[in-house]
């Protein structure tokens, strides 16, 4: 007679129940919430809270800074991880504990430090100034912020792929008369893209809601620095909970439909290469 299988972890049903049951208490219930209280305002009421200029406006800067910060660090976060796994250097550790910096250090406090350093009369914005290049107070800052709190996501998403990359696999493209391009572009680029957007959409989901380190720097002038999420705390200074909720929906499917393709772009893009191997 064959010995039971004991397992460490409760059974299916229990473990399933557990799952749903704390989704539900911390992801769905929340966010049901914002729906059903904006289910109780009219078509009408609910266009002129999610569509009025100053808002759409908002959400031009948001998704767009959002997005193109997220693909600048999908740039740099991938050199950055590529020097700290492949290369050795004086004060290397160093700069990997640093890029974990924007984790553990409070947004607000880098939102004033970054303003401090790109001001007008900062470290770097006096330099800048001169030079008709302003960064504070503005959507460079806003940019220079989401970048600032993206790229951890990057670095920390790829670096573990680059560590267990075996380098015999660039050692035969290159037997077989590949150069180094050649051989990142087909060889070693490939096996990290799936990581890499994984990175970049965990950088854009974070850049979509980031309020602390970018409310400093934005300056907050209507539709020209004005974020979403500062739209939707106006509204709820002004006790208008209802068009706080609807703008926070729209906010909530749009980035729900982008992750979404993004997730479905990874996956695609991983079975392709499983295809490929």
């Amino acid at each position: 007679m064959l010995a039971r299988r004991t397992r460490v972890l409760p059974g299916f049903g229990l473990s399933l129940g557990f799952t749903l049951a704390y989704l539900s208490l911390i992801v769905l219930i929340p966010l049901s919430a914002v729906f059903i209280k904006t289910a109780g305002m009219t078509f009408d009421e609910f266009w002129t809270a999610v569509a009025s200029p100053r808002v759409v406006a908002s959400y031009k800067l948001s998704f767009g800074t959002s997005l193109l910060a997220a693909a600048i660090n999908a740039v740099f976060g991938l050199i950055l991880a590529w020097g700290l796994v492949r290369y050795t250097f004086p004060g290397k550790k160093l700069v990997d504990a640093l890029i974990d910096l924007p984790f553990a250090l409070p947004t607000a406090v880098a939102g004033i430090s970054l303003t401090a350093l790109y001001a007008k009369n900062g470290w770097l914005g006096q330099f800048l100034e001169p030079l008709g290049i302003k960064i504070a107070f503005g959507p460079p800052g806003i940019l220079v912020a989401l970048i600032f709190i993206g790229l951890p996501f990057i670095v920390r998403t790829v670096q573990p792929i680059l560590e267990d990359l075996d380098a015999e696999f660039e050692e035969a493209a290159a037997s077989l008369g590949a150069n180094r391009w050649q051989t990142f572009r087909r060889v070693v680029f490939p096996t990290l893209l799936p990581a890499l957007m994984t990175g970049f959409a965990l950088a854009f989901a974070r850049a979509v809601g980031e309020y602390g380190s970018v409310i400093f720097i934005a300056g907050n002038i209507p539709m020209v620095s004005e974020i979403t999420p500062l739209m939707i705390i106006t509204k709820l200074e002004q006790y208008d909970y209802a068009g706080a909720t609807a703008i926070a929906s729209v906010m909530l499917i749009a980035s729900f439909v982008l992750l979404l393709a993004i997730n479905g772009l990874q996956a695609w893009t991983s079975k392709r290469q499983g295809r490929t191997s």
